[in-house]
């Protein structure tokens, strides 16, 4: 996968360097470029922002800089070219699903804002000559730019590429994974017991069906007492009997198309 991001700091990025993501671009799965935004002004201060069209506070990035750079990165065909991401705190909200989608791309491009951010006629240009534009938020709340976000979203997408992870099972079972995603059960290492408190024996039994058991139940328990949108979701016609009685249990009804609080 090729990967550009544009920012101001483009020299935050070199984080991707490290640790898996770092061997992957060693192992040819990722090719990381960071480029610097200021490199396409022509002014000597390099300026990439100016005041709000209306007024208000702050600054917003201006789409003349941008465009000369999207247009260098996107090339001569830009509705064959990259996949075009700005994290935005007022876009949809980023989810497992669109990592897993956009883990198949070939191409992705970053555009990090900064100041009150960027020209809304940047994404709606772009989208009108036929690039795929995706604007997203990670989260109800503010950062001073993109690139905590791009580095958010990054982790998230690049990790699900064949080859990435050393195991893909961890991929399988965690949480948000899947069509009928749950959060996952909570993990333990030796020893068996540290400063009073014990692993749960089941976990010590050796049957490995009891444990695949335990550990489905304390994920729809934990689910539904931290994010019981996720229950709601869920298809009836796919939970097991064992996964009816536990959800019986805890309040939800589950003889409709999904769960119900009782």
């Amino acid at each position: 996968m090729k990967i550009d991001i544009v920012s101001v700091f483009p020299e935050y990025f070199d984080v991707m360097n490290l640790s898996l993501m770092g061997k992957a671009q060693d192992k040819g799965l990722l090719r990381i470029t960071a480029h610097n935004l200021r490199d396409w002004t022509h002014d000597v201060h390099h300026s990439v922002d100016d005041t709000p069209v209306g007024g208000g506070a702050g600054m917003v990035m201006k789409p003349s800089v941008w465009a000369e750079c999207l247009d260098e990165l996107l090339g001569p065909e830009p509705a064959d070219g990259p996949v075009l991401i700005f994290p935005n705190p007022s876009a949809p909200l980023f989810t497992q699903r669109d990592a897993t989608e956009l883990s198949h791309a070939e191409h992705l491009l970053f555009g990090c804002g900064r100041y009150e951010g960027y020209d809304a006629r940047i994404p709606e240009y772009y989208r009108s000559r036929g690039v795929d534009v995706r604007e997203y938020s990670i989260g109800d709340y503010v950062l001073n730019g993109g690139e905590v976000a791009t580095s958010v979203m990054l982790e998230a997408i690049t990790r699900l590429i064949p080859g990435f992870m050393g195991n893909s099972d961890s991929i399988v079972e965690e949480s948000y994974t899947g069509s009928n995603a749950l959060l996952e059960h909570r993990q333990y290492t030796k020893p068996a017991e540290w400063r009073g408190l014990k692993v749960p024996d089941i976990l010590l039994s050796g049957d490995h069906g009891k444990v695949d058991r335990y550990r489905r139940d304390e994920a729809l328990e934990r689910t539904s007492q931290i994010r019981p949108d996720l229950i709601e979701r869920l298809d009836c016609k796919s939970l097991d009997k064992a996964d009816r009685k536990t959800l019986i249990a805890l309040g939800w009804e589950v003889s409709s198309v999904h769960p119900r609080r009782v």
